[in-house]
């Protein structure tokens, strides 16, 4: 909005306020003109003035509080906002401002509450997610230094740590992390299958295994560690025992992730081509991952040619050209743009002089 547009606004308020001191609204849309102006104390006084005439003003404290904020008056504002959420439980934008000022404050728990219901009320809004996930991390941050101060060497906070580490690829790490809490706690459910897990990606098979296979005998009902041992009877070439290791998790949790594309394999293993092509059309259809997607019309190609289907071989393996070329022109792409963005940083550095 113009700043002319605003003046012109502002004096046809301020000429209805005049003429109807007692007229709510008008107080309150000249305090949204000032606001906007960048008049705060006009504005506040404005929003006071409409509350005073009438306390229940849908909008008024929020605001309020929000001008408060705006300059700083923290306190003032977050009391204002807690009076629009009471008048308002409602109003998603009233909770998404309390949890806001309460961030400002330094008060995570409290913000982390208000942003919740905030969220409940309009899901998907984009600001409310942001503040609501900015909250959370800092009452997380919180917990684990908490954590930390209270037990430095609690299995709990190599866990923590080892965790962190998976997230960033620092498998290495992860590893050593892990163990050390398993020193620590050698029963604790879950440790076994979470390194279990970092072993694979370090391509360490069979530590991967063992420590599968030592979570089973602490928790025989971990899903988790039977699936995987499972794939890694895929990958391993062990039809039999894949497929029983995978069925019997999918007992316990359908829908594990990839479990379609895992069991055509065990199948193919087996020499059931038919079965196995019904698990990898699914695949086709229903996984999320692209490079899963990829391999599953390569597999069921590979299915069909062995089930002497000629034209289906011949379309899946189109399919699955197709889907590796259009990864390799993403990639290609992505590349691109990569030198492009160092070309531009470097920019700087290449025309400036360095010292002699």
């Amino acid at each position: 909005m113009q700043q002319g547009n605003l003046d012109v606004a502002a004096a046809g308020f301020a000429d209805v306020v005049k003429q109807m001191p007692t007229f709510a609204e008008a107080h309150f849309n000249l305090g949204l003109v000032r606001q906007e102006q960048g008049q705060f104390d006009n504005a506040i006084a404005s929003f006071r003035k409409a509350l005073a005439l009438k306390p229940r003003l849908h909008g008024a404290n929020l605001f309020l509080g929000i001008t408060e904020f705006r300059i700083n008056n923290l306190d003032a504002a977050l009391a204002a906002i807690k009076k629009e959420t009471t008048a308002y439980p409602k109003d998603a934008n009233a909770w998404m401002w309390l949890g806001v000022v309460s961030l400002a404050q330094d008060h995570p728990e409290e913000a982390a509450e208000a942003l919740d219901k905030a969220d409940k009320l309009k899901p998907g809004d984009a600001d409310i997610l942001y503040h609501r996930g900015r909250a959370h991390l800092l009452v997380s941050k919180n917990s684990y230094a908490e954590m930390f101060n209270a037990d430095p060497k609690s299995w709990r906070v190599h866990r923590v740590l080892a965790q962190a580490n998976a997230e960033a690829d620092r498998h290495i790490e992860a590893i050593a992390e892990y163990e050390a809490a398993i020193k620590l706690a050698p029963t604790q459910p879950g440790l076994h299958e979470e390194v279990g897990s970092e072993y694979r990606n370090a391509n360490k098979i069979p530590e991967a295994e063992q420590a599968f296979q030592r979570e089973l005998e602490i928790d025989p009902n971990n899903v988790l560690a039977r699936y995987k041992l499972g794939a890694m009877a895929v990958e391993q070439g062990d039809g039999a025992k894949a497929k029983q290791l995978i069925e019997e998790a999918l007992k316990q949790k359908p829908g594990l992730i990839h479990s379609d594309y895992n069991l055509g394999r065990a199948e193919m293993l087996l020499g059931n081509d038919a079965v196995a092509a019904t698990h990898f059309e699914r695949a086709t259809q229903t996984d999320t991952d692209p490079e899963v997607v990829e391999q599953a019309w390569y597999q069921l190609g590979t299915a069909y040619r062995r089930m002497r289907r000629v034209d289906e071989a011949r379309n899946a393996m189109q399919m699955f050209q197709k889907l590796k070329d259009q990864e390799a022109e993403r990639s290609q792409s992505r590349l691109k743009k990569y030198e492009a963005d160092q070309g531009t940083a470097a920019t700087p550095a290449e025309t400036t002089t360095p010292d002699q």
